[in-house]
This record gives C-alpha cells, structure tokens and sequence, in this order.
C-alpha cells in the first residue's frame, strides 16, 4: 500500500469524524483543513456514499449525515466480538485479582460499542465457556502483584518483595529491580536483578507473600527480556535421551518443549526423544518421574541414578 493510499484512507476516516462532530460541514472548510482541492473531498465524499455512510448533502450549505445514524469509534464481527469472550476468562483466571478487574471494566467498554447481535453473540458464549488453570497462579494475599509489577517495569521503580524460594525454609526480604513477566510451564514469572543476590533471578508469582512499590530508580540498565531469555539458553545443558511408550508418547508433547526438547524418531521399542536439559537433577527428573512407569532412560547415567535416588527417599518417606 502507497503511501498516497494510507494518507487518502487517513483523511477520510478524519472527515467522516468531522462529519459526526457537527451538524453541518461545508466543503471548502474540509479542504482548507487537510489542505487538498474542493475535486478531491467531492471524491472522498462519494467514496463514503459508497461504502454505506448516509450523507446527506445540499448545494450553497454543505454536508451532513442523517439523523440517528453514529459510527461506533470501533466496529467488531461476531467472531471477533466471540473471541473476547475467551479473552476475559483467561484474563480472569491467569492475572491477579486487580488486573482482572481492569480488564472486566475495559470489556464493558468494549461491549458497549457492539451492535444488537454481536452482543447476544457474546452474551450466549459467556455462561457456556469455562477455564480453570492447573494451579494457583498467585498468592490470594497479594491480589495486585501483577498491576505493581506492570508498574514498574514502566516506571523503571525498585519493589519490595516478601519471597519463599523452594530452597529456604523462610520467606527472605528483597528489593528487585523487574526486567520482565513471562508465563511458562503453567506459572508466571518475574525476571528481575536481586539486590540481596546481586544478580539476575526468576521469581515464581504463587510464591511472593508480600509486595510494595518503592520511590528507588533502577540502579542499572537491564536490556530486553527477549536478551537475557537468550542468555539463559546459552548456558550448559546435558544431553538427555528417553525411550517413551508410544501409547503415552503423545500425552507429553505438550510439556516436553518446557525441559529443552530438540527432536525424537519412533522406533519398533516406542519414541526415542531428545532433550538439552538446563536442570537435569530437579527440573527434568521430576518431571520424567510423572510417567516413568512407561519411559526408559537411555542416557546419561546420572540421571538414572538421580531418579533412582529420589524413588529412594520416597519409598523410605512412604515407609517411615
């Protein structure tokens, strides 16, 4: 598209604003405004003729568009208008309690400009469709993580954090400077520089007991969230192969891209997969323990005798 094109489209999606904004709009007060000819608005005018906008226009006074008639500043399709449905849930159910509430206001507004059957469209979907997460995205006593953290991202602010790291047994004080928020695996996540670690840290959302904004700026420059995600891929991994049952094989294709999958070939035994694992001891074991009644481990070593250990101190929990 020229850039004539989009210049043309611009004006006249303006002139059909101006049009609604008075009662009455003459021609050359148009085209004194977006400095074209009297010829030029005559065809953009006819142009909106066209497309259905009722123009109602007489020689000496000028335009005007017939009475009752408003373009809403937004016009959906039923579909479109149907996929906000979806995205009200998931927002209801995978942000904290204070985005979710913004957003449930937004969607009134949103509403607000739909026509008669986009909106029984979307009325009809609402009491019908139903999403329930997996887990606890967010500690019930911290409603507004999300919205602080939003803020200050933007704002480039320190907050404080009240946090349980799965390794100590008390939630510890921290100030954090958030990079970024993505959600992986089933969790949301804070990536952010940890002045009590003096480094980058994730910190899961279910697991911040207390937060608060600060006045503090960033004491330093962080780059992207994209940028230090690179990073993080770049570090050492451990090649690890699985055989998988093949009548299980596809009920974990979907959380295998989550521990570094690469590739995998069926062979006469099942699936053989592939993975580079950044954590092979925790993150993959555990995970390989969900299904290991119907997967083997062809390598390494060490991962045999890691799950061995924790099948171990499992049977002795369970005995004990």
């Amino acid at each position: 598209m020229g850039m004539d094109t989009v210049k043309r489209f611009d004006r006249i999606v303006a002139i059909l604003i101006q049009l609604q904004s008075k009662k009455i709009v003459k021609a050359q007060e148009l085209a004194d405004r977006f400095e074209v000819s009297l010829r030029t608005i005559y065809r953009d005018i006819r142009t909106l003729e066209a497309s259905g906008v009722p123009i109602a226009s007489e020689a000496g006074i000028g335009y005007s568009i017939m009475e009752g008639y408003r373009l809403p500043p937004v016009m959906f399709t039923r579909e479109e208008a149907g996929s906000f449905v979806a995205a009200e849930k998931l927002m209801q159910k995978f942000t904290d309690k204070s985005l979710g509430a913004y957003y449930e206001s937004a969607m009134f507004k949103l509403k607000s400009v739909l026509r008669g059957s986009e909106k029984d469209w979307v009325e009809a979907l609402e009491n019908q469709v139903s999403i329930v997460p997996g887990q606890e995205l967010f500690n019930k006593e911290v409603p507004d993580a999300l919205e602080i953290l939003f803020e200050s991202i933007a704002e480039r602010k320190q907050v404080f954090l009240r946090y349980e790291s799965l390794r100590e047994d008390d939630p510890s004080e921290r100030k954090i400077e958030p990079v970024g928020l993505f959600h992986e695996n089933g969790y949301w996540y804070i990536l952010g520089y940890c002045h009590l670690r003096m480094d980058y840290r994730h910190f899961r959302t279910d697991r911040i007991h207390r937060i608060k904004r600060t006045h503090e700026p960033f004491a330093l420059e962080h780059g992207t969230l994209e940028e230090h995600r690179e990073k993080r891929e770049n570090v050492q991994k451990t090649k690890v192969k699985i055989l998988v049952d093949k009548t299980v094989a596809k009920y974990i294709r979907n959380g295998k891209k989550y521990y570094g999958f690469v590739s995998e070939k069926a062979t006469d035994k099942g699936v053989e997969m592939t993975f580079m694992s950044m954590d092979m001891n925790n993150g993959f074991a555990r995970w390989y323990l969900m299904f290991a009644d119907y997967a083997t481990i062809l390598e390494p070593e060490a991962l045999k005798q890691r799950v061995a250990d924790i099948l171990q101190k499992s049977q002795e929990r369970l005995l004990g």
